[in-house]
């Protein structure tokens, strides 16, 4: 045990305090609207203050949201762009930077730089919807999907990840008869699984929380993501239309309807966030740091 003096001491104790602190603003809105969506609607509205625990108890609002048949439709959309989305913008990110990070590529300077150049400057919300319109994506699944497929920040990521993998691995494959197909998928890849994690995060969270473009390409409500359907939700005064049944019994019912559905919204991405967190450090890292 080494001996640690006052300042030390007191350093730790600040520290301790001050991440205390952030933990508690950090979780308490997330606390706030679960304990508001258990409260009794009455309740929550005579409430003033801190909330720091249910006003009464009270789940008629999850049974209005769960019966709610935007909801169920919503979730199915919501998990097929997260699916069918997250896979391809991790396939198309990862061969792209693999193409980037190749040593002989040529002109590869000035690739980068009109890459970066995306970064600070584009065509525009018109332009953009022009084109989407022009390619016969308007009111399709595809619209949400292919004009993120692949994000500027994450290529960049992934392509020096690529390039500190030691270039004598792809020397050893080629000389074993490998092709660059073989190289990316069974020697670029299973080196960077953590990586990889990490992409699957931001991309999956990035589809999950996704409502502006669907707001704007999508006129089928058959297609309407799950944030978008909460989003109606939230911005109706009365939430008689959205939930099809009557709240008459509590003219306050649609504050908690409110809040328990963006706890239905957010408690997926909660459960699945701690199965790849112990990757999301190491991955980063990995991403920032050229060898």
């Amino acid at each position: 045990m080494t001996h640690r003096s006052i300042g030390d001491k007191l350093f730790d104790t600040c520290n301790y305090i001050l991440l205390s602190g952030l933990m508690i603003v950090t979780l308490y809105p997330f606390l706030y609207v679960l304990f508001a969506s258990l409260s009794t609607p009455s309740e929550l509205v005579k409430h003033t203050g801190i909330l720091w625990k249910p006003a009464g108890f009270y789940l008629e609002g999850y049974k209005l949201v769960l019966k709610n048949p935007m909801i169920a439709v919503g979730y199915k959309n919501t998990l097929f762009y997260v699916t069918a989305g997250t896979v391809l913008n991790v396939f198309f990110t990862a061969l792209f930077a693999f193409v980037l990070s190749r040593r002989d590529l040529y002109w590869k300077k000035y690739m980068m730089m009109m890459i970066v150049f995306t970064m600070f400057f584009s065509g525009g919300l018109i332009p953009e919807y022009m084109l989407i319109k022009n390619l016969g994506l308007l009111d399709t699944r595809w619209s949400l999907i292919v004009p993120g497929l692949i994000a500027t920040w994450n290529l960049i990521i992934m392509r020096t990840s690529f390039q500190s993998i030691p270039y004598e691995l792809e020397e050893a494959a080629k000389m074993d008869g490998a092709s660059d197909w073989t190289v990316f998928a069974k020697v670029i890849l299973p080196l960077s699984v953590p990586l990889l994690a990490v992409m699957v995060l931001f991309y999956g969270v990035a589809h999950w929380n996704a409502w502006a473009s669907a707001l704007i390409y999508l006129r089928d409500r058959d297609l309407f993501p799950l944030q978008l359907v909460l989003r109606e939700i939230l911005i109706q005064n009365s939430t008689t239309e959205t939930t099809n049944l009557s709240t008459a019994s509590d003219p306050f019912l649609g504050e908690v309807v409110k809040y328990a559905t963006i706890i239905v919204a957010t408690v997926p991405i909660l459960i699945v966030y701690p199965l790849i967190q112990r990757h999301f450090t190491k991955g980063v890292m990995i991403g920032a740091l050229k060898g």
